[in-house]
């Protein structure tokens, strides 16, 4: 029996082909929502072994990690907490959540302008053979000219020394805030100092270059040409995530167990 040509049986048609369309989208996405998953953990995972120049194309990725240690901190005190599990944990939805701690940062103090603060963040230690820290990956963000920049920011156990800096998620324009990602920049954090005498977070981007020759050259990055938001907004957030709302804590503490090891006699 031959269908009519008319209109209702075309939108009965049009709506059986939508649903069986959107219906196969659906299956597909989630079908394929575990390989995402995987693919997004592995990106991560490249991206904190990129900042510690650990990461080499076509490595093995799990076996790599197997290096690094993921911790939970508590942000306030920067003491480990062992009842939250850092393979679960989104520090990033959770500091919209009061709920899980999540808190408002109000007017002058969100100068990274991330406006929410999570009451814990996932750290990623590097130990030395002997299990004194060597290394930690810290995560950052902060708003630059167009986005929000994700990234790490890798310190020596002294809580001080700069050893990497490595952005994985952003819209800045490319050719200039872009150039966050530009390998040579990225050398220039290498061995830089976060802090001064006092303690102050001083590490910032200067415009102009940097005089090697300057007493305070160890606590300055050459900003990115052509992109001064940006370099505004990667200096406010070091200066923002260093500082006593940030890592500061947790690196204080951290230092004073670097200070511990090296004072220890040997065997």
């Amino acid at each position: 029996m031959a269908i009519k040509d008319t209109k209702a049986n075309a939108l009965i048609v049009a709506g059986v082909l939508c649903f069986v369309c959107s219906l196969l989208v659906t299956v597909a996405a989630i079908a394929l929502r575990p390989v995402q998953q995987a693919s997004k953990l592995d990106d991560k995972r490249k991206n904190i072994l990129r900042v510690v120049n650990m990461y080499e194309p076509g490595m093995n990725i799990d076996e790599a990690f197997k290096q690094i240690t993921p911790k939970v901190v508590e942000l306030d005190t920067g003491a480990i907490v062992e009842d939250v599990d850092p393979a679960t944990y989104d520090q990033y939805s959770a500091a919209k959540d009061p709920a899980q701690g999540g808190q408002m940062i109000l007017g002058s103090a969100d100068i990274a302008k991330i406006k929410y603060r999570p009451k814990y963040a996932t750290v990623y230690m590097l130990y030395n053979d002997d299990g004194t820290p060597r290394t930690v990956i810290l995560p950052v963000n902060g708003y630059g000219l167009w986005s929000t920049l994700y990234g790490f920011l890798a310190v020596e156990s002294d809580g001080n020394t700069v050893v990497g800096i490595n952005f994985y998620q952003h819209s800045e324009t490319p050719g200039l805030g872009g150039e966050v990602d530009n390998p040579n920049w990225k050398q220039l954090w290498s061995g830089k100092k976060v802090y001064d005498e006092q303690g102050e977070v001083a590490l910032r981007l200067v415009k102009g270059g940097v005089d090697p020759q300057a007493p305070d050259a160890e606590h300055k990055v050459d900003a990115l040409a052509g992109a001064t938001l940006t370099s505004d907004g990667v200096s406010n957030l070091v200066r923002y995530w260093m500082s006593e709302d940030g890592f500061k804590p947790f690196l204080e503490r951290l230092a004073t167990q670097h200070a511990g090891a090296a004072a220890a006699p040997s065997a």
